[in-house]
């Protein structure tokens, strides 16, 4: 027989066995197939998340903060919209907010990105949970179908159709789980190895220093002393340039507040950050 001749053959046998199964196969076909929808979605979903490496993106944020300081590097990560780029965005934002700021926002990225990682998993795992046991409430069904024609007549045809009936549920229910759990297996790892990369990302973008370039319209002795008075000011000096009059020298890591949030409290000149330069 050839190849085609086996696949219909198998594909009539399927058939027949998904009529013959009744109501208990109709409903193990329907969540089966919902179960395989959201399987699916859940791995392209995973796929588009790592589409690129968590070492290309570092590069990317290392090469444009050469160039650019940490706009740069914002705006360059920005096209990627993935779970670690959002992170490290957030992380790049250091300075211009305070560090616990910048914390709290790397934390709720991380859930609002772990709830959509999550999602549908758990249908997934109780589908796979409950398919076996709805196929055994068919089979008992299909027994009980068996001894009830036995005993109204003991025509063996009817006997072996309650058999039949019984093992293709089981056949059904374990069928569904058998196809779904690799899946949701793959899925997993997917989603752990994503988690351990946003483990990465957080500790490599744990900048250990950085350099500001700000520009102040007034009161620029106050502005220096309030800065110079902050956790985590290393350093401030006047410069002369074109766009900015002041560079400061910081640990990020012990930022308690942002740079405009220190000027805002001392003093209302206007003021903007120039330049932003984050080191590891």
């Amino acid at each position: 027989m050839d190849i085609i001749g086996i696949i219909g053959s198998t594909l009539n046998d399927v058939i027949s066995m998904f009529q013959s199964g009744g109501v208990i196969v109709y409903i193990l076909t329907i969540i089966g197939l919902y179960g395989l929808f959201l399987a699916i979605e859940k791995i392209l979903y995973l796929r588009r998340a790592s589409k690129i490496d968590l070492s290309e993106l570092m590069i990317i944020v290392n090469e444009s903060m050469a160039h650019g300081g940490s706009l740069e590097a914002l705006r360059a990560i920005g096209n990627y919209k993935t779970p670690i780029s959002r992170i490290i965005s957030e992380a790049l934002k250091i300075g211009y907010r305070s560090k616990s700021e910048v914390e709290d926002n790397m934390e709720q990225v991380f859930i609002v990105e772990m709830s959509k990682m999550m999602s549908g998993l758990s249908t997934i795992q109780t589908i796979i949970e409950i398919a076996p046991l709805i196929g055994l409430i068919g089979t008992v069904i299909g027994m009980w179908y068996t001894f009830k024609q036995l005993g109204i007549n003991s025509d063996i045809t009817l006997m072996a159709n309650g058999i039949y009936i019984a093992i293709i549920t089981t056949i059904f229910g374990l069928a569904v789980a058998i196809i779904l759990l690799p899946l949701y297996m793959y899925i997993k790892s997917m989603i752990e190895t994503q988690l351990d990369n946003i483990e990465i990302a957080k500790k490599m973008s744990n900048w250990r220093s950085a350099e500001m370039k700000i520009w102040i319209e007034s009161d620029k002795e106050e502005v220096i002393e309030a800065l110079q008075e902050s956790p985590g000011i290393i350093k401030v000096k006047e410069i002369d340039d074109d766009q900015a009059n002041l560079k400061i020298d910081l640990k990020p890591n012990m930022l308690e507040k942002g740079i405009k949030t220190i000027i805002r409290e001392r003093s209302d000149t206007s003021n903007r950050i120039v330049e932003s330069k984050l080191k590891q």
